[in-house]
């Protein structure tokens, strides 16, 4: 299919060819009849592509934050991959459309195929032929309304809950500041509401066509005709509210807000604009600033937009989609016509050359809508057979190169393990499925894929794949897992290998019925060349160790899915297995108990491993530290000599004879690469895997442990029975 994507780094739009996308669980897979280009917020995503590196980072200061933030972190080269990898991608525009329910997917029962629905989302209406939208971001739309006007429904939530936020009342008089694609919405909807609006905008035409809406008068904001209809309009008092619909640096639309608004007036930011409130001005009047968060509650909320848990009513009287078919419903009974703002409408196939002219000023317009072809189609339904070893035999050995399949494409997969696959002659990059079209698309570009999908079997189902990589979220880790052991395929595993007992029973259970135990999980760090030299020249240890891992984990964005600890377990479950298995590979063996206490709210976390030989381990997984800090330092007691780690840029050995490596780091090496160099090694020689299955296990069942104990306050002692490992108090 077709999608409309933008190279941020280089600026090109393009119209490119991607895989469709699956119908999952709790959505419906919809065919695009017409989709609407936000002219405000989709050409300034335009605009700053095209600027120049500093000129994205002044744009964009809070993303050059995080950059640093992961210099400190990472190294620079780890950072650089990653930074290098996110802007040389495609990404998608789009994100109001109307279309046709194509499929429906399991738990949708409010729709069917053929009914035409308004969509929203910027990750799932975007301006493509086909879209998988969730629940809570489709609306059915009512009979009689035109399928063009549907596809403003989007927008027009935004300005719904905007006009929300300012709490209109009948006899009002509200000022509209900037009346573009939104400002127009909101002054409909203000005028339908009983309230008296004013605008302003420096556009003539801009201005007629809000007055033809409804508003009584709009102006240039510097002719005086605003304020002189103002002052008549609220007998010299001011509006009851500003709605702030204006973008640009000017600080200008804040400053007229606070002349204009009455005493105790209400001002409400709707678009992105300067908001260097002069204090003055907004204490005397004491003016209620507040902000419309987009669509309405629910955005942002993955719990709301990508599982489907609806608000209570009761509580929550208007969310996204409650917004969104609220505004359908006033454009079918004609109390909003969008008709008027619709200034051209486009061709999909032209969609590169309408978005170059509307960033070029060559075409003025308002509103600007992609028209599809054959809308009405709808294609067949893809069924996902996963294919089961029938023989239970272990992956067959190839010869030549070993040919891979990647599930999942996200960050860590195309900045860590994909660029170090992509430059080996020994290896095929075969095929990549995502759950999204474009990211597959974007892997495929960039790291030479053979094939891209959303669809599974094209990996599992594919007898000339060797092995599957599964690097998606934690939560489908287990499960993805068990299916490629399955059928037949060695796996490379990002952690966690599972998230509960019952999901590790999960990937057993697949490795005794299928006979395959050709399995790897990403413990990189046992592989770090600089950590395998300092244990060398450590030497043969005799007596029992005390080990001392700090981890400086950090805090985390707010938006961050290491968040979600309900879907995806909780941060130390995703993560800890790394420092769990890096300590007993040092130490030669796997641990027979944890305990494990905490601060509150378990934001930090001391981790005590014993070990068969009296060996003990404390882990220490903060979250309050110092970003300046180190975040990983190690140290290992023993035979009156220690060896230290810090944060694999330095290493030292403390005995008779010092070592110390080199006081100019070679970079920081985690170990992805040499952890690849061996897992390709086992798959082409069919040899031992680099990690014994149980000694995957056993860090898996020590880092799930770590949750027990903190609940029981006890320690958790570990057993690996040779048929079904448990763990036991």
């Amino acid at each position: 299919m077709k999608q409309v994507v933008q190279n941020y780094k280089s600026g090109e739009l393009a119209l490119l060819d991607v895989p469709e996308p699956a119908c999952k669980p709790g959505g419906v897979l919809v065919r695009t009849a017409f989709s609407l280009i936000s002219t405000g917020t989709e050409l300034m995503k335009v605009s700053e592509a095209s600027m120049s590196l500093l000129g994205k980072a002044k744009a964009r200061p809070d993303q050059v934050a995080k950059v640093v933030q992961s210099v400190a972190t990472n190294g620079l080269a780890a950072t650089y991959r990653k930074v290098t990898s996110k802007l040389d991608s495609y990404t998608p525009l789009g994100y109001s459309l109307a279309g046709v329910v194509a499929e429906v997917g399991a738990g949708i029962d409010d729709v069917a195929v053929g009914d035409l629905v308004a969509c929203a989302g910027n990750e799932h209406a975007l301006h493509a032929e086909l879209n998988w939208v969730p629940k809570n971001l489709y609306a059915r739309v009512p009979s009689g309304v035109d399928p063009r006007h549907a596809a403003f429904g989007t927008v027009g939530s935004i300005a719904m809950q905007g006009v929300r936020r300012g709490e209109p009342q009948l006899g009002d008089v509200a000022l509209v500041i900037g009346l573009g694609l939104i400002g127009q919405l909101v002054v409909q909807l203000l005028v339908a509401s009983g309230v008296r609006v004013v605008g302003v905008d420096p556009d003539p035409a801009r201005c007629e066509l809000a007055e033809g809406s409804g508003a009584l008068v709009c102006a240039h904001p510097d002719s005086g005709v605003v304020d002189t209809a103002v002052g008549e309009l609220t007998g010299g008092h001011g509006v009851d509210q500003v709605y702030l619909a204006a973008g640009g640096s000017s600080n200008g639309p804040v400053e007229l807000a606070a002349k204009l608004a009455r005493d105790r007036g209400t001002v409400v930011d709707i678009g992105k604009c300067s908001l260097n409130l002069p204090w003055n001005a907004y204490y005397e009047k004491e003016l209620d600033v507040r902000f419309s968060r987009s669509y309405g509650p629910g955005r942002y909320d993955p719990s709301y937009e990508l599982e489907g848990r609806d608000y209570p009513i009761g509580y929550v009287r208007w969310t996204e989609r409650r917004n969104l078919e609220c505004f359908l419903d006033l454009a079918g009974r004609g109390q909003v016509d969008v008709e008027p703002l619709i200034s051209h409408v486009a061709d999909f196939a032209d969609a590169a050359p309408t978005y170059q002219a509307l960033n070029d000023g060559e075409l003025k317009a308002v509103a600007v809508l992609f028209r599809y072809p054959d809308a009405t189609a709808t294609p067949e339904p893809t069924t996902l057979t996963i294919p089961v070893s029938s023989n239970g035999s272990a992956p067959r050995r190839r010869l030549g190169r070993v040919r891979i399949g990647f599930v999942g494409a996200g960050n860590y997969a195309s900045s860590m393990l994909l660029p170090h696959l992509a430059e080996r002659e020994d290896v095929r990059l075969s095929h990549v499925v995502t759950t999204s079209a474009l990211s597959a698309a974007n892997a495929r570009r960039k790291f030479g894929f053979a094939g891209a999908s959303t669809d599974l079997d094209d990996v599992l189902g594919d007898d000339d794949i060797d092995a599957v990589f599964v690097v998606t979220r934690h939560s489908s880790h287990a499960e993805l897992t068990a299916r490629a052991l399955r059928a037949g395929k060695t796996v490379f595993v990002e952690k966690p290998l599972a998230l509960s007992e019952a999901e590790l029973t999960t990937v057993l259970d697949a490795i005794r019925e299928s006979g395959n135990d050709r399995l790897q999980v990403g413990f990189n760090r046992r592989f770090a060349p600089l950590l395998r030299e300092a244990r060398g020249r450590f030497g043969t240890r005799v007596g029992a160790a005390t080990v001392r891992y700090l981890v400086n984990a950090g805090t985390l964005d707010a938006g961050s899915w290491y968040n979600r600890a309900a879907a995806e377990g909780t941060r130390f479950a995703g993560e800890g297995g790394h420092f769990v298995d890096t300590v007993s590979w040092l130490l030669g063996a796997d641990p027979v108990s944890v305990y494990a206490c905490a601060t509150p709210g378990n934001a930090d976390l001391q981790v005590v491993l014993r070990y068969p030989d009296g060996s003990t381990a404390t882990i220490t997984y903060a979250t309050s530290g110092a970003s300046s800090f180190p975040k990983e330092t190690l140290d290992l007691v023993a035979d009156r000599k220690v060896l230290r780690l810090d944060d694999f840029l330095r290493a030292s050995v403390h005995a008779r004879k010092r070592w110390a490596s080199p006081r100019l780091p070679r970079g920081r090496d985690k170990g992805q690469r040499a952890e690849l160099t061996a897992f390709l090694a086992a798959v082409a020689t069919g040899g031992p895997m680099p990690v014994p299955v149980d000694s995957l296990v056993s860090t898996t069942l020590a880092t799930l442990a770590v949750e027990t104990s903190l609940g029981t306050g006890a320690p958790v002692r570990l057993e690996l029975p040779a048929r079904e490992p448990v763990v036991t108090r």
